[in-house]
C-alpha cells in the first residue's frame, strides 16, 4: 500500500457516480484515502436535503461500506487543531467551514485534498503545510499518468458493480464527463479496451 494520502473532500463524495469512482480506486492500493465523520455528515446532509428518494438509513449504509472497505480511513484527533490551524499572515479559508477538512489533512499527513471547490483552499495557505488541493479529474488524472491499468480496473469494477441500471463503457465515460472529468476521459478513451 501507498503511503501517499489523500483527503475526500464531501463534495467529491456527493454524486455517487465520482463517490464510486472514488471508491474503486482507493481499493487499487495507489494511495490511501481518508475523510472524518464530519466529510460523512456533510455529504450525507446534503444528499438529504436534495434527494426525496433516499432516506437516511441508506447512506448510513454507504457510509459504513465505505469505512469497511478502506483500512484505517477515518482520520480522527483532528477536531482541536481545526481551531488550532496557523495559517500563513492570519488569513481565514474563504470557507470556515472547511477548516475541519485542513485539520484532518494535516493530522493525517495529506498530500492531497481532492475537492471540487478549488477555491475554498488556495494553494498559498495549504503550501505550508505540504497540502495541495486537486480537482477529482487533475486526481484521477495524475492517477492515470502513473497507474493506468489501476485506474482501468478500477473503472471496469464500477461499471460491472452497476445493475440498475447497467451502464456500457460510453454511458459511464458520458456519465464522468458530466462530471467534470473530461481529462480523465480522454485519458480513458485511449484505453476503452481494458474497460
Amino acid at each position: 500500500m501507498s503511503n501517499f494520502v489523500a483527503i475526500y473532500d464531501a463534495c467529491v463524495l456527493y454524486p455517487a457516480p465520482l463517490r464510486d469512482l472514488l471508491m474503486q480506486l482507493a481499493l487499487t492500493g495507489t494511495f490511501r484515502a481518508r475523510w472524518t465523520n464530519e466529510i460523512h455528515d456533510e455529504w450525507i446532509r446534503s444528499i438529504l436535503a436534495n434527494r426525496s428518494d433516499l432516506t437516511a438509513k441508506q447512506l448510513q449504509r454507504t457510509k459504513e461500506k465505505m469505512d469497511a472497505a478502506i483500512p484505517d480511513c477515518l482520520v480522527t484527533g483532528h477536531q482541536g487543531l481545526a481551531d488550532q490551524v496557523e495559517l500563513p499572515d492570519q488569513v481565514e479559508l474563504p470557507d470556515q467551514g472547511d477548516r475541519h477538512v485542513l485539520a484532518a489533512a494535516i493530522r493525517c499527513q495529506a498530500g492531497v485534498i481532492v475537492t471540487n471547490n478549488l477555491k475554498d483552499f488556495p494553494q498559498y495557505l495549504l503550501q505550508p503545510f505540504g497540502i495541495e488541493a486537486q480537482h477529482p479529474d487533475e486526481f484521477i488524472s495524475h492517477l492515470f499518468d502513473l497507474f493506468p491499468e489501476a485506474v482501468c480496473i478500477a473503472v471496469k469494477e464500477q461499471r460491472r458493480s452497476l445493475k440498475n441500471p447497467s451502464k456500457t463503457i460510453d454511458e459511464l465515460l458520458n456519465t464522468f464527463l458530466s462530471l467534470g472529468l473530461a481529462i480523465t476521459v480522454e485519458s480513458l478513451r485511449t484505453m476503452k479496451d481494458l474497460l
